[in-house]
């Protein structure tokens, strides 16, 4: 049994927004916009995670974290080397500063011939296919969170890596 305050609220519920609801609502919005602002690359970041947990992939799990010089270069630039692997696939990165605000990514997947490479970042997808020895390059990347997908030729599989920072 429903009281009249119930079938009353219903019926507000069901109702067309009018000028007083939509001046409420911006009432509201402004205030939290000034007392409590919504976090800076928040919703880009709900976005990524919500595009990659779409897919149905096979995850890899982070086996190596290397941070290095190279010896053939500065010692103030660093060359940072990441390992990952599947069932399915070994994938290794070397990530080297670029231009200011972004790096360059050269990696090596095992096996790796015919490979769609996906990296995916804030900022959207980069795509490449590996050559015939599992090699791939992404020659400037946006530095930030960043993923790869990793597509296997004639499989459905995609084997996606672990985030991490670019």
């Amino acid at each position: 049994m429903t009281s009249p305050d119930d079938d009353r609220l219903a019926e507000l519920a069901g109702g067309e927004l009018d000028a007083t609801d939509l001046a409420l609502l911006e009432t509201l919005r402004s205030h939290l916009a000034e007392h409590d602002p919504v976090p800076d690359g928040l919703v880009d970041r709900v976005q990524f995670a919500l595009t990659l947990d779409a897919l149905h992939a096979e995850v890899a799990t982070l086996t190596s974290l290397d941070l290095a010089g190279a010896g053939t270069r500065a010692a103030t630039e660093a060359v940072r080397t990441i390992t990952f692997s599947s069932e399915s696939l070994t994938t290794m990165v070397t990530v080297t500063a670029g231009d200011p605000g972004s790096v360059r990514v050269d990696g090596w997947a095992t096996p790796g011939a015919g490979l769609r490479v996906e990296l995916l970042h804030a900022e959207g997808t980069l795509e490449t296919e590996a050559d015939g020895d599992g090699r791939f390059v992404f020659a400037r990347v946006p530095t930030g969170l960043a993923k790869f997908a990793l597509h296997l030729p004639g499989r459905s599989t995609t084997v996606l890596s672990p985030a991490v920072e670019l």
